[in-house]
């Protein structure tokens, strides 16, 4: 059919080019009949030049030689003998009539008037007319009729194709029919003996296919290095999982081995080898008390587990197993990490693409959250219709638009005698107006390399949201991404801009992550150091995660560090927690550093923070991030170092 629409096609073209040949032979006719009358009217009028009677007696002078569309002569001395006969404007009902537009003005100066007229060539317009539209219904006629042909030998073709691609769809099927060599005789006998042939070859080769097919599956599903099985097996279990007719539930966890390529460079590829065969054993020992699991290693670094019947607070505890296991791993590997872990459910009717995007989703937020980290997304909310290859047009999307809002949740201080600042939580939304999740714009972000437009979006928009309030007092938190800070460009473009606004600088308290500040330290010691250039504040997030932790006190000097909030749970019960927490308090306070407690949930953990002399106090307990605009202006720290 497609061939019968492209043979169409250029039937059209064939026949409108001829239309417009026609057309352009009876409009060249016209126009030399036009021409004709004009020249003759021309030569005829101007032997009136020298007219000075009646109007009236001039038009059926001349109306006897020519015909007239409109006629006025105008008399300058005796309007008595003005006369006017006759449209200026032609109308004519006829369609095709008004594709041949006469116009055939001309205006003649007399003795003692003027004239104007519109020619008419009669009755030789009315014939080149109908002489075209009998051209028009010869030739569509002549089109529909190759048309009408063109449709049943296609129609006849048609069939006569489906019948031999019936043949041919059966065959996968191994049901084989003797050909009816009847339907496809003619230019289509080769394509019959080809289907016979084929036919004849299959059932002599379905014997060996069965019995070598048990060797090759277990050769082609199951991974060599790790004993996992492979990508295909993974793909037909997540289908069977989420068919309509499955009532499975569960849980999918991704893994992402990311120092392999490290080892692979420095060690060696057996040394890779080895890696991803320690990640498998810790992940057979992790779950040797769930049977039902399966584990897949689907890509070159990337392990997928699936826990059948599990809910998804018991497939978490299973996963913590995992990740313990992998920071026992850590510790004689010598790396900044295993392997980061990505937890999302599935149940009856979910869609395979939408929940593999989810779960990458969430092993690529889980990457930014510190060692061997585990992150969960529990359920879909639309963030899975952003592939990741679209993700960095969204990203884009954000920063043109400049489609950001700020959440503000406020730092309350423990001590009269301590300043601390409201923390700015940004919000990300698209072309509809919907928020994006922040966690994964970030995330995206630092996947595609677009980090740092991120970052400079947040810091301009702030900055121009303190310059065009000046009612808005106090400090307020910008979230930045370690990678920016590490990068000279980034660090010198921020100088740039705050040097330029030192009295907004002033307040200005940029948060990073420790985990991520760590792998630099000559880079993070230099960001802090421009920052205060500026008179900005440095406060590290997330702090006490890491084994180098201390070398802040030492070497970079924050202004603020804010406790990862696993410090803060359960302190009040935890006399080890206590005791750290303490000792980090004593030592900042020493070197003029403000301590911060996040994670407060609950008034128990609000005291034991309380009585740990803790600088300030930041937690759903405290206060919940609420829009900028209904944070109270009011509400004003009450402390700087």
């Amino acid at each position: 059919m497609t061939s019968f629409r492209y043979y169409q096609l250029f039937l059209v073209s064939i026949f409108c080019v001829l239309t417009f040949i026609t057309y352009s032979i009876n409009r060249a006719d016209i126009d030399k009949h036009s021409e004709e009358v004009l020249a003759q009217y021309t030569a005829s009028i101007a032997a009136k030049s020298i007219w000075q009677g009646d109007g009236k007696d001039l038009y059926q002078d001349l109306d006897q030689q020519f015909s007239f569309q409109f006629f006025q002569y105008i008399d300058s001395n005796d309007s008595d003998n003005s006369y006017t006969k006759g449209q200026l404007l032609f109308k004519n009902n006829d369609i095709t009539s008004n594709f041949f537009d006469v116009d055939i003005p001309y205006t003649q100066s007399l003795t003692n008037g003027r004239l104007q007229v519109k020619l008419s060539i009669g009755n030789t317009f009315l014939e080149i007319v109908e002489q075209f539209k009998l051209q028009l219904m010869l030739i569509w006629g002549t089109f529909l009729f190759i048309s009408l042909f063109t449709l049943l030998l296609t129609s006849r073709q048609t069939k006569k194709i489906q019948y031999g691609a019936k043949l041919i769809e059966e065959l996968p099927s191994f049901t084989f029919h003797s050909i009816q060599k009847s339907k496809l005789k003619g230019e289509f006998k080769p394509l019959a003996a080809a289907i016979e042939s084929c036919q004849h070859n299959l059932k002599a080769e379905i014997d060996k296919l069965n019995e070598s097919n048990e060797k090759l599956s277990r050769a082609a599903f199951q991974d060599p290095i790790t004993g996992f099985g492979t990508r295909a097996k993974f793909t037909e279990k997540l289908n069977d999982i989420c068919s309509p007719n499955s009532q499975q539930f569960g849980v999918l966890a991704m893994v992402k081995a990311t120092e392999l390529g490290a080892i692979n460079q420095l060690h060696g590829r057996e040394a890779g080898d080895d890696y991803l065969t320690r990640i498998a054993n810790h992940i057979r020992k992790s779950l040797v008390k769930s049977p039902n699991a399966y584990c897949y290693r689907i890509s070159t670094a990337d392990f997928a587990l699936i826990l059948p019947d599990v809910t998804l607070k018991d497939g978490t505890s299973i996963i913590e197993q995992v990740k313990n296991a992998f920071d026992d791993y850590q510790q004689s590997l010598g790396t900044d990490s295993v392997a980061y872990i990505g937890l999302c459910p599935y149940l009856q009717d979910s869609d395979p693409v939408s929940l593999m995007t989810l779960a990458d989703t969430a092993v690529s937020i889980a990457q930014t959250l510190g060692p061997n980290s585990v992150h969960v997304l529990q359920k879909l909310t639309g963030d899975e219709l952003f592939g990741d290859s679209r993700w960095k047009v969204a990203i884009d999307d954000i920063v043109k638009r400049k489609a950001i809002k700020f959440y503000a949740q406020p730092i309350r201080p423990c001590r009269n005698d301590v300043e601390s600042y409201r923390e700015l939580l940004s919000r990300f939304y698209n072309d509809q107006g919907k928020f994006l999740p922040t966690a994964t714009v970030i995330a995206m972000a630092e996947r595609h390399g677009m980090s740092e437009e991120l970052d400079k979006l947040v810091i301009l928009k702030t900055l121009s949201m303190l310059n065009e309030t000046p009612s808005m007092s106090g400090l307020f938190g910008i979230n930045i991404s370690a990678s920016s800070a590490n990068q000279e460009n980034f660090v010198a473009w921020l100088k740039n801009v705050l040097g330029r606004q030192r009295h907004l600088a002033a307040r200005l308290v940029f948060e990073v992550n420790e985990s991520g500040m760590q792998t630099n330290l000559s880079a993070t010691y230099h960001f802090i150091n421009e920052a205060h250039s500026v008179g900005a504040r440095v406060s590290i997030e997330r702090f006490g995660l890491g084994f180098t932790s201390f070398k802040f006190f030492k070497d970079v000097r924050p202004d603020f560090i804010k406790l990862d909030g696993s410090y803060t749970q359960g302190i009040n019960s935890d006399s080890h927690n206590q005791f750290f927490v303490k000792m980090i308090i004593d030592i900042a306070r020493k070197l003029t550093i403000r301590v911060i407690a996040t994670g407060v949930e609950n008034q128990e953990e609000k005291l034991a923070m309380e009585h740990l002399l803790m600088d300030g106090l930041q937690g759903y307990y405290i206060a919940k991030p609420t829009p900028l605009l209904t944070v109270s202006n009011s509400e004003k720290p009450q402390l700087v170092l």
